[in-house]
């Protein structure tokens, strides 16, 4: 005997069972959890489903260093450019945690290198406050524009400084000649 009834037959999910659900995915994006993510795109889950922060799948997934599911979810067309709420990127997220090994995927996966948050601020800023000089080198051979100025005239040579970030003064400062 089987319950698998026809979709015209199938109970619809109350808005409560529908918001529980949601939040189970979000924690296994959020878990790292590739094999279930993709198991769940491969029956119809949007790869861009946002949360109540506008966080993606694939925010949630790079933020907390999970390559695989990250992958998985780029294969399935998640778009590695939303921006959440607060206009922050995936790879902007990535260059703050220093997670040189995602950054790198987000980049293969089509995220932008010059992609800016709603304020104008670069992963190679987020990198450069952070003192990520490995993340620094990397997105300047992918072309990052280490002139580029964010909404205030701040360049990621001027936010290292701020922020005291003082092996990015030096290897900005070298680059920049």
């Amino acid at each position: 005997m089987s319950d698998n009834k026809p979709a015209d037959q199938q109970r619809q999910m109350t808005p409560e069972e529908a918001a529980e659900f949601a939040e189970q995915v979000f924690n296994k994006a959020r878990e790292g959890d590739a094999a279930m993510l993709a198991a769940l795109m491969s029956r119809g889950l949007p790869p861009n489903l946002r949360n109540h922060k506008g966080d993606t799948l694939l925010m949630l997934a790079s933020y907390h260093g999970h390559v695989d599911a990250v992958k998985v979810l780029l294969e399935h067309k998640a778009d590695p450019e939303i921006r959440n709420d607060n206009g922050q990127s995936p790879i902007a997220g990535a260059a703050f945690k220093g997670d040189l090994e995602m950054v790198k995927t987000l980049i293969e996966g089509g995220a932008q290198v010059e992609g800016a948050s709603f304020d104008g601020r670069t992963a190679l800023m987020m990198a450069a406050m952070f003192n990520r000089t490995e993340i620094i080198k990397y997105l300047i051979s992918k072309g990052a524009d280490p002139k580029a100025k964010d909404a205030n005239e701040i360049t990621a040579l001027d936010a290292a400084k701020t922020m005291g970030a003082n092996d990015s003064v030096a290897l900005l400062n070298e680059l920049l000649g």
